[in-house]
């Protein structure tokens, strides 16, 4: 909760949100079938909350989930005025049974050949070579201040808490998820990605290279090993850029869907009816500049 508003419990690094649905003996179980019923009543206690929050804002969702529609409706019959609005595209690759190199041979052959003519100019710059790091270990401390060394070293901005990734590594590690690659060139980390494996799915959670080092394909090279590792000895059966519609992540994977939020007003509450008068007037004025994103779920 922030400044009256109820949020969903996401952050900035937040790819997907659904609740946790617990079954028999209290245990979750994920997709588990729930009655709009269930998403009616947990609006009306929302809504009959002391608390009485003007303002909901429910993102990152799945606007094809049982969820997203459930909730929805259940707010708009408790009273809220509900809109949906647009987060970021999602690609994301069915690898459906085929090994690397069948995957690989389909690539777009810009990409193939990028690849290919990295691996050659390393080669013939010097000594290189990529190191996946899965458990916890004085190896595995050394791939994270690697991977530190490369994201502060590339295009990308600050994290917005340093802690995070270290502490994120070390716990996937003990979980068996991590799988945190490392392209290095005599000694030099060039490029570093972190990867999460989990349930037949690999998820490409974070990723960078070092700027001026961008005629040896770094980060595709580096992309390709672990796609390799996920493909052919993970044998996950999907994989899954996460968050953005970055040109590049088309090139690697084979579909996008879309993640979308939901936001709702308490219109019966002065702070609910004024934002709520703020949202649908800026919605007009987008639409009248012709920016605004209209193929929104119902």
């Amino acid at each position: 909760m922030a400044g009256g508003r109820l949020n969903t419990l996401s952050n900035y690094y937040s790819s997907l949100y659904k609740p946790l649905v617990f079954g028999a003996g209290e245990t979750a179980v994920g997709d588990l079938p729930v009655a709009a019923s269930v998403w009616q009543a947990v609006a009306r206690a929302i809504r009959q909350h002391p608390a009485r929050w003007p303002v909901l804002m429910l993102d990152p969702l799945d606007p094809q989930s049982a969820f997203f529609t459930g909730m929805r409706d259940g707010l708009r019959s408790a009273g809220y005025a509900v809109d949906a609005y647009f987060c970021f595209g999602n690609w994301y690759l069915q690898v459906n049974g085929r090994s690397f190199a069948d995957y690989f041979s389909a690539l777009p052959s810009p990409l193939r050949h990028s690849i290919e003519r990295g691996r050659r100019r390393l080669t013939r710059q010097g000594v290189w070579g990529i190191e996946i790091h899965q458990t916890l270990g004085a190896a595995l401390d050394a791939a994270i201040q690697h991977f530190e060394t490369v994201y502060r070293a590339s295009w990308k901005g600050q994290e917005p808490n340093a802690a995070f990734i270290p502490a994120l590594a070390r716990m996937a590690a003990q979980r068996g998820w991590l799988r945190l690659g490392v392209l290095q060139l005599d000694g030099q980390p060039i490029a570093a990605q972190l990867w999460l494996a989990k349930d037949g799915k690999a998820n490409i959670f974070k990723l960078a290279y070092v700027s001026g080092f961008e005629r040896f394909s770094a980060g595709s090279v580096l992309t390709a090993a672990l796609m390799q590792h996920a493909i052919d000895i993970d044998q996950v059966h999907e994989v899954d850029y996460l968050t953005g519609d970055d040109g590049y992540k088309r090139d690697w994977m084979s579909h996008r869907r879309e993640r979308w939020g939901l936001v709702a007003f308490d219109w019966r509450t002065p702070t609910g009816f004024w934002a709520a008068s703020r949202h649908w007037l800026g919605k007009l004025r987008k639409l009248g500049r012709g920016v605004e994103k209209v193929t929104m779920p119902r």
